[in-house]
C-alpha cells in the first residue's frame, strides 16, 4: 500500500431486480491522499450512494477491496468490535443532520456518547474543544437538536465525527438541505478541517459548484461505471466524455439552453446504445 488515506480498488456491486440485475458500482478504483478531497458526481441512479455505503459498511461489495492507510477493511464486518473499528477508521455525515442526531440528547451528550463508545477520552474539555473546532459556542452544548438550526446540526454532525478521529469522512449531500449562505461556511470549514487535521474526505453531491469548492479531485459517475476522472478544475473546466460534457451543461446558468441539454442527452445515450 502507498501513503493514501483511502484506496479503493475494483469495487463491484450489482442488485437483484425482478429476475435480473443491476449494476450499481463497475470496478470502480480510486485513492484520496492525506487531507484531500475526492467527489463523486452524476445523476440519481449513478451509483455515487451505493459507494458511500459500501465505505461505511452499510453495504457489502461483491468484488474489490478498501484500504485506510494501508489496512484492508472487511466486506462483510461481524460483530460488535469489527463494526465500531469500522466506523472508526470512516465516519458519515449524512444529508439531513436531524434524522441522524438522537433527539433525545444534548448536543454534549452526543458528542460524548460518541467518544465512550470508541473508548476515547471525553469530558466537557474535549466537548468544548470540537464545539469550537466546528465554529459553535460552548453553550451550544446544552441544546438539543430541535433548538438547533440547519447548519449548527450539521456543524454537530460533523462535529460527532471528529469527535471519533476517523481517517476518512464520507458526505452525501451533506449541505444540499442547507440554503446558499449556510452551505458556504459548511463548505469553509470542512476545508479547514482537511487542511488541518489531515483527513480525507469523500464528497457525494449532484451540485457541482458545490463540488468545485471543496475538493481536489473529482469522478464523473454513470450508471455504476466511471465515466471521468481527474482534478476538479480540469474536469468541470474542460471535460472530456461527453457524459461529462452533459452533465455541466445541465446546471443553469448564463446562456443555459434547456434545448441543447437535451439535443446532448439523446446523443449521449445514442452513443452508450440506450
Amino acid at each position: 500500500m502507498t501513503g493514501h488515506v483511502l484506496e479503493v480498488a475494483g469495487l463491484q456491486k450489482a442488485f437483484r431486480v425482478g429476475a435480473g440485475n443491476v449494476v450499481a458500482c463497475n470496478n470502480v478504483s480510486f485513492v484520496i491522499p492525506p487531507g484531500g478531497s475526492m467527489g463523486l458526481v452524476g445523476e440519481s441512479g449513478s451509483g455515487k450512494s451505493t459507494i458511500a455505503r459500501m465505505l461505511v459498511g452499510l453495504e457489502a461489495p461483491d468484488a474489490g477491496s478498501i484500504h485506510v492507510r494501508g489496512r484492508q477493511l472487511g466486506t462483510r464486518e461481524r460483530g460488535r468490535a469489527a463494526r465500531l473499528r469500522r466506523a472508526k477508521e470512516i465516519q458519515m455525515v449524512f444529508q439531513d443532520p436531524y434524522g441522524s442526531l438522537d433527539r433525545r440528547l444534548t448536543v454534549a451528550q452526543c458528542l460524548d456518547q460518541a467518544m465512550k463508545l470508541h473508548g476515547l477520552t471525553s469530558g466537557a474539555a474535549r466537548v468544548a474543544e470540537l464545539l469550537d473546532q466546528v465554529g459553535l459556542l460552548a453553550k451550544h452544548g446544552d441544546s438539543k437538536p430541535h433548538q438547533l438550526s440547519g447548519g449548527q446540526r450539521q456543524r454537530v454532525a460533523i462535529a460527532r465525527c471528529l469527535a471519533i478521529e476517523p481517517s476518512v469522512m464520507v458526505l452525501d449531500e451533506a449541505v444540499s438541505a442547507l440554503d446558499v449562505s449556510v452551505q458556504a461556511q459548511i463548505l469553509a470549514l470542512l476545508n479547514e478541517i482537511r487542511a488541518s487535521s489531515g483527513i480525507a474526505l469523500l464528497f457525494v453531491s449532484h451540485d457541482l459548484a458545490v463540488v468545485s469548492e471543496v475538493t481536489d479531485d473529482v469522478l464523473v459517475m454513470y450508471r455504476g461505471s466511471i465515466m471521468e476522472q481527474g482534478p476538479t478544475g480540469r474536469v468541470l473546466n474542460a471535460p472530456e466524455h461527453s457524459y461529462s460534457k452533459l452533465l455541466i451543461s445541465s446546471m443553469p446558468g448564463p446562456g443555459w439552453d434547456p434545448k441543447d441539454v437535451l439535443q446532448r442527452r439523446a446523443a449521449f445515450l445514442e452513443e452508450v446504445g440506450v
